[in-house]
């Protein structure tokens, strides 16, 4: 299983592929213009790679403006877990309080609960419920390759927000502590805004959650 990154849309949101054996799954599409869908159509198109699914680590504005567009481009829906869905059914009107433009998202194909297995090539992703950035927050984690794609819950050196509707700054440390810093020091860390970092990096220079 490999990953491919992209920066889209002002929010300068990391969009994720991650692909095997020709399949790619979508995390997070942020593209919110044509050059950036066609960014990433040209991409799946020079490397043979077919989008099978499309799953979310939550539903904020800045990580679903791809949405639409995957779907009618490839024929996927969303899956995100449910206690997200209120935020998911805001996009539009979150995208007029931003200033950005953002299609309506269509209607959950499923929804993703923890403990979900989603199988990729002859490798697969465990779903981690992980809230505290947002209700329904889920992490991505694949244990062959040891990296998680971890939306706005943890970043280099920072954390996500929690001002937003939703937000709770203790549940949003407890999950830090009790679900991804037990994964391991070596794990990668594939982050929705910024660079990637380790569970160890953040673990001892964390100024948010560290130790």
């Amino acid at each position: 299983m490999h990953v491919q990154k992209f920066t889209f849309n002002p929010f300068q949101e990391n969009t994720y592929v991650l692909h095997a054996a020709g399949e790619g799954i979508i995390i997070d599409p942020g593209c919110s213009n044509r050059n950036e869908q066609r960014e990433l159509e040209v991409w799946l198109e020079d490397n043979g790679i077919l989008p099978v699914r499309l799953v979310l680590t939550h539903a904020h504005i800045d990580h679903v403006m791809g949405c639409a567009w995957v779907k009618e481009r490839y024929g996927l829906l969303p899956e995100v877990h449910k206690n997200d869905l209120p935020i998911l059914g805001m996009a539009e009107q979150s995208g007029a309080m931003f200033g950005v433009n953002c299609d309506p998202v269509p209607a959950p194909k499923d929804f993703l609960e923890e403990g979900q297995v989603i199988p990729l090539g002859d490798e697969h992703l465990d779903v981690l419920f992980v809230p505290g950035h947002a209700p329904g927050h889920v992490a991505f984690y694949n244990p062959r390759r040891r990296f998680i794609v971890g939306g706005d819950v943890l970043f280099h050196r920072s954390i996500g927000r929690t001002d937003l509707p939703g937000g709770d700054m203790d549940t949003l440390l407890k999950s830090i502590r009790e679900i991804l810093y037990p994964l391991g020091d070596d794990i990668i860390v594939y982050s929705g805004h910024g660079p990637e970092t380790t569970i160890g990096e953040e673990r001892r220079m964390n100024p948010f959650v560290r130790g």
